[in-house]
């Protein structure tokens, strides 16, 4: 099921959190949205979900508009918020079924489904627990069980490995690929990492705007810029090495790097590789290191947002 943003806009007072934002999400697509804070994203994901209305603009979730058919928007979503919001005396089982009434889970499936949720979060030996004796990890699971109950279309993750340990992160980051095969996901994360690992394509937005949309690898590759080298080269002093480097018409700088390698960063749309190469011919150096330095999310997202 298709999410498609339509130039939405919202205000609170004079400050614009959503400036004519639009933007469409596949089927079967998963989706990392990143910001720093205040960007806006929790604000879109709220209207996505229906938690609030945008000044303008509209957000069709299949085939229903989020202005015109808010309930049955809802029931093609599971969300899952940042602060994950459970009730800590109830035993899993019970709040998953509570969950489920509320999602209108007929009553004749509703034991199927909290069989098949306990079982596809990994919840088994925690399920007759009560939730407030869980771990953070345990409770997180909880939490995309209760967005998976009613089957919907659509998930909304925001946030969802906020405090988990490294081991739980790869965890849900596995169950999260697994589930998007079938279904729409928009995940928000801080973790720039997972998102790369986790996501299909990334939208970067900023001041309610978008800044960035594409794959991980179109993005670095749109920002990558001049070429910058890793050099070793050994066989002569290291402050001539670094005066003759400078001296290459196709250098702009060069900079020294650790484990007494050099950093050369080439002229716009130039490429330093061979004058390197015949530099040390030349010079009878030998050339140990010549690798090409790409440019991760983490320095993508800064140049976009700072």
């Amino acid at each position: 099921m298709d999410i498609v943003v339509e130039n939405i806009t919202k205000t609170y007072g004079s400050q614009k959190a959503l400036d004519n934002l639009s933007f469409t999400v596949k089927t079967g697509e998963i989706l990392g949205f990143l910001g720093p804070n205040g960007a806006g994203k929790t604000t879109t994901m709220k209207a996505i979900t229906g938690y609030l209305t945008p000044n303008k603009g509209d957000i069709k979730v299949g085939r229903y508009s989020v202005l015109e058919q808010p309930e049955d928007v809802k029931k093609q979503i599971g969300y899952l918020p940042e602060h994950n919001p459970l009730y800590l005396d109830m035993p899993v089982i019970d709040y998953l079924k509570f969950i489920g009434e509320l999602q209108g889970v007929p009553k004749e499936k509703i034991n199927e489904r909290i069989k098949e949720m306990i079982l596809t979060v990994g919840l088994d030996k925690e399920k007759h627990k009560k939730i407030g004796e869980l771990s953070k990890g345990y409770r997180q699971r909880v939490g995309l069980a209760q967005a998976l109950i009613h089957d919907p279309k659509v998930l909304i993750f925001d946030e969802p490995t906020t405090g988990l340990d490294p081991n739980q992160i790869i965890e849900i980051r596995e169950l999260i690929k697994k589930i998007g095969k079938e279904k729409t996901v928009i995940l928000s994360s801080h973790i720039l990492a997972e998102v790369e690992a986790t996501c299909d394509r990334v939208l970067i937005i900023n001041n309610g705007k978008i800044v960035a949309d594409g794959t991980a690898d179109e993005l670095r590759k749109k920002a990558q810029g001049s070429e910058v080298l890793k050099i070793g080269i050994s066989g002569g002093d290291k402050n001539e090495v670094f005066e003759a480097l400078k001296q290459l018409d196709t250098v702009q700088m060069v900079d020294f790097a650790e484990n007494k390698l050099f950093e050369v960063e080439s002229k716009s749309k130039q490429s330093s590789a061979k004058a390197i190469f015949d530099l040390c011919v030349q010079k009878g150096w030998y050339l140990t290191q010549l690798t090409p330095m790409e440019k991760n999310l983490e320095d993508v997202f800064r140049e976009l947002t700072m």
